[in-house]
């Protein structure tokens, strides 16, 4: 285990490395517009001369690799918040995004698990047969779909939710006052529908799977009623796969969702990248584009570690 831990961990930063790579050249490849104020372009273009960004390619990837690794330095936004060191705004956006999507995470996962599980247990019944039509049409929609829903129907017929989440001057100052919890419900709710149809239909196809095997039967015929196995044998198997899925949806939450982030006017890191991609600010586009790849790469091998851990019984990387 701890030799296949270290080779993906090795793996991770080789794809990492490579990904960056390719993104930095490619950015680097694309034309750089200056503002119209004279004395601004004067003050980015020495800026811009003295990081290297008029000399060949690779000499520029030189300077960039030894100033992120011996000064954490990725740059320099120019437009959307000018002189600020990309690390900076790219951190002063993370908060937004992981309340948001830690809420939606607490709200999906035991709703989803317990669908699931109710959806295995009543299974072809007409209970089994209505979540798991409405979980199909769920996972089908995207989740700006259910953003426009929700925006219609909670703010503009109803008049519950705000249109968009406040900003910290509306809100009392803070991210954690009951006033902009109000207004983070709605993308809340077009985050999290998705997110509980795919547990539920997960949870109830492992689960149906579990609840049919042999040792089912013999905990049966050992006296134990249905409740009983189900809880202490087919939940705690079922429970495998569906552990490191939720592992995995944790670790996404900085990710955060570019499109909800964009629809709810929410100031976090998705919008941070369209907005990077609008306004050409090329460092924080490149900062974010690393940050969404170590993202995407440790949620992938935290999953497959995950499963030696959770069942003592698989073990990575054996031959047998």
């Amino acid at each position: 285990m701890t030799k296949y831990v270290l080779k993906r961990i090795v793996l991770m930063f080789f794809t990492f490395f490579v990904i960056v790579t390719m993104c930095f050249f490619l950015i680097r490849m694309l034309p750089r517009e200056l503002p119209t104020d004279k004395n601004l372009q004067r003050v980015i273009l020495a800026r811009w001369e003295a990081l290297g960004y008029f000399k060949p390619l690779i000499v520029q990837y030189g300077i960039y690799l030894r100033n992120v690794v011996t000064q954490w330095d990725f740059g320099t936004s120019w437009y959307i918040q000018f002189r600020e060191p990309a690390w900076n705004v790219l951190t002063s956006r993370l908060l937004p995004t992981v309340l948001v999507n830690l809420y939606s995470f607490i709200l999906s996962v035991p709703v989803g698990i317990l669908l699931g599980i109710y959806a295995a247990i009543k299974k072809n019944k007409w209970q089994d047969q209505f979540i798991s039509t409405t979980v199909m049409v769920f996972v089908s929609v995207p989740s700006y779909v259910y953003a426009f829903l929700v925006q219609y129907f909670l703010y503009f017929k109803l008049g519950w939710l705000p249109l968009t989440v406040y900003s910290l001057a509306d809100a009392g100052g803070s991210w954690w006052t009951g006033k902009m919890f109000h207004s983070m419900i709605a993308p809340i709710l077009a985050l999290s529908f998705g997110q509980i149809a795919g547990l539920c239909r997960f949870t109830r196809a492992e689960l149906t799977e579990t609840l049919t095997s042999d040792y089912m039967l013999l905990a049966r015929t050992k006296g134990l009623t249905r409740a009983q196995a189900t809880a202490r044998h087919a939940l705690k198997n079922a429970m495998v796969p569906i552990l490191p899925m939720i592992i995995g949806t944790f670790i996404g939450i900085l990710g955060g969702s570019m499109i909800i982030e964009q629809i709810f006017a929410i100031p976090g890191v998705g919008q941070l990248y369209i907005k990077s991609i609008n306004l050409f600010d090329y460092d924080i586009f490149m900062m974010d584009t690393v940050f969404y790849t170590f993202i995407g790469l440790l949620a992938g091998i935290v999953i497959d570690i995950s499963y030696g851990f959770i069942d003592p019984r698989i073990r990575m990387g054996s031959k047998k």
